[in-house]
C-alpha cells in the first residue's frame, strides 16, 4: 500500500460501490471461523443490493462478482489483522489485507471506504533508521515492520582508508577532537560526514529518525546533527552485520514509544489551535469547515463511525446503523468521508485510540485559517 493506491482508491465511484471489511485471525481455532464469517458477509451484501431501489439488477451480479473475485485472491489461511474487500459495478475489484483490526460492516456509497486503509497506513509511518558503527554507517528505510537499505545520498559511509607510507606503517594526523589520535579524528569526520548526509535526507524527506548505536557514537552524531535532524528513538549497542529483521525488531520499542508521545503531543496541538480560533471539534463542526478546504489536521479516534443523513446540505448524524439504508440522502459512514475530504485536500489524518478525544466529540479538526 502507498500513497498514489490510496488516493485512487478515495476517488468517486459509481454506486453501488461496496466495501466489506472484516477482522481476521492468524491462529486456530478462531480462524477457522473467516470464511464463514466472509460467506454471511456477502450474503449480507447480497441482500442489500436486492433491497437497494437504486441498484439494478446487473449492477448488483456485477459488485458481487468482484467482491467474489476479491475474496478469491486472499488466502485465509495465512490471514493478517483485517481483511477489506471493494467493488464497483464496472467489474473493479480489490482485497487488501492489514495489520491493524477492524470493525466488521459493509458499506454501500458512491466510494470505497479506506478509512481503515489510511488508518494502517498512517499507524505504520515511514522512518528511518541510521546504524552507526566503526566499520559502516548505514541509512535504511523503515516501513511496516520492514527495513530496506538505503544506497543513496551517499550512503553506505565508511571512514576513510589509512593513508599508509611506503614503509607500510600508518599515518597518524594529529588529533583535533582528542578522540584517540588521529584514528580518532578519522572517525570523527566520518560521523560528522554522516550527520551532514542525514541532514540533507531529512531535509527533503521528514521522518522521524531511529538512531542505532553504541553510545560514545550516539553522542557523536548528536554533536554534529544539522537542523533539519531530531532523533525519535535511540537502540543502544552494537549491530555492526546485524540483519534488517534483527534491526527492525530492535527499533521496535522506540517507534511505540514515539508513537505514545506524538498521541499525548495531538492533544497540546488541539489545545494550541483553540486558543488561537483554529480549532473545530464534532462531527457537525469539522465537515462544514473540511469540505471548505480548510482541514489542515484532522484527528480522529480509530473506532469512530458515524452514519448520517445529508439535509439541506449540511449532515445530521443518525443514532445507530439501520440495518437497511435507503435513500440517496444517507451516508454510511461520515467520518470516512470526512477523512478523505481532509485528504483531497492536502490535510493529515492522525488516528487516535478510542477514547482520546472524548472532550472533542471524538472527532477534532486544526483549521489552516
Amino acid at each position: 500500500m502507498d500513497a498514489t493506491t490510496l488516493s485512487e482508491l478515495r476517488k468517486p465511484r459509481a454506486y453501488p460501490a461496496v466495501s466489506v471489511l472484516m477482522p481476521t485471525h492468524r491462529a486456530l481455532p478462531e480462524s477457522r471461523q473467516d470464511p464463514i464469517r466472509l460467506r454471511n458477509l456477502l450474503a449480507e451484501v447480497r441482500r442489500r443490493l436486492r433491497d437497494d431501489t437504486r441498484v439494478r439488477p446487473d449492477a448488483a451480479d456485477q459488485v458481487m462478482r468482484g467482491l467474489e473475485r476479491a475474496a478469491g485472491e486472499i488466502d485465509m489461511r495465512h490471514a493478517s489483522e483485517g481483511l477489506v474487500l471493494f467493488a464497483a459495478p464496472d467489474g473493479e475489484h480489490h482485497a487488501f489485507t492489514i495489520g491493524q483490526p477492524v470493525d466488521e460492516r459493509v458499506v454501500v456509497d458512491t466510494g470505497f471506504a479506506t478509512r481503515d486503509l489510511v488508518a494502517d497506513y498512517t499507524r505504520t509511518p515511514r522512518y528511518w533508521l541510521l546504524s552507526l558503527s566503526d566499520q559502516r554507517n548505514r541509512l535504511w528505510d523503515g516501513h511496516d515492520g520492514h527495513l530496506a537499505e538505503h544506497t543513496g545520498d551517499g550512503f553506505p559511509i565508511a571512514p576513510e582508508p589509512i593513508d599508509e607510507a611506503g614503509s607500510g606503517r600508518a599515518s597518524r594526523r594529529p588529533a583535533r577532537g582528542g578522540d584517540g589520535g588521529g584514528d580518532g579524528e578519522r572517525h570523527r569526520q566520518t560521523v560528522r560526514d554522516v550527520a551532514s548526509a542525514v541532514d540533507r535526507v531529512l531535509a527533503r524527506d521528514r521522518r522521524p529518525l531511529i538512531v542505532a548505536g553504541v553510545t560514545r557514537r550516539q553522542a557523536l552524531f548528536d554533536e554534529m546533527a544539522g537542523p533539519n535532524t531530531t532523533v525519535a528513538g535511540r537502540v543502544d549497542g552494537s549491530f555492526e552485520g546485524a540483519s534488517p529483521s534483527t534491526l527492525a525488531e530492535a527499533a521496535r520499542p522506540a517507534l511505540a514509544a514515539y508513537e505514545d508521545l506524538r498521541e499525548v503531543g495531538v492533544l497540546s496541538e488541539l489545545e494550541a489551535a483553540r486558543s488561537i480560533q483554529r480549532y473545530a471539534g464534532g462531527l457537525c463542526e469539522v465537515t462544514k469547515l473540511v469540505e471548505e478546504g480548510r482541514g489542515e489536521h484532522l484527528v480522529v479516534e480509530r473506532g469512530y463511525y458515524a452514519p448520517a443523513v445529508r439535509t439541506r446540505g449540511e449532515l445530521v448524524p443518525m443514532d445507530g446503523m439501520p440495518g437497511v439504508l435507503k435513500g440517496a440522502d444517507v451516508v454510511d459512514d461520515a467520518v470516512d468521508d470526512v477523512i478523505e475530504t481532509v485528504l483531497e485536500y492536502g490535510g493529515e489524518v492522525t488516528f487516535v485510540s478510542d477514547g482520546f478525544l472524548v472532550d472533542h466529540g471524538r472527532i477534532a479538526l486544526v483549521t489552516r485559517y
